[in-house]
């Protein structure tokens, strides 16, 4: 499926996209056992639809964020940081990201 697309990693996560014919986009997360037990493992990937859920991010791409076993031990903020360098790296991000702890 992603043999036409492009990724991207830093030391948390991998980032692969591909286009799709879609007007909207579809997300995956994968968290393999290595990265902990279950508890950790849904709490990363919770962490991560968070994340994904209020960034402005362009439409129409097929996106999968794979966990490093570093993900394990960050804490949302790095979460957050690792997943908008990944999205500002592959040029998906619309606007800049809202700043961390501001309000509406």
């Amino acid at each position: 499926m992603f043999r036409g697309g492009r990724s991207w990693n830093n030391g948390l996560l991998v980032l692969r996209i591909v286009a799709n014919d879609l007007d909207h986009n579809r997300y995956g997360f994968v968290t393999s056992k290595r990265l902990g037990n279950a508890v950790v493992r849904n709490r990363t990937r919770r962490r991560l639809r968070e994340v994904i859920r209020v960034l402005p991010i362009a439409t129409s791409w097929d996106i999968v964020i794979s966990t490093k076993r570093a993900a394990a031990e960050a804490d949302f903020p790095q979460l957050r940081t690792a997943v908008v360098q990944l999205l500002q790296r592959a040029g998906l991000l619309t606007r800049p990201a809202p700043v961390e702890g501001a309000t509406r």
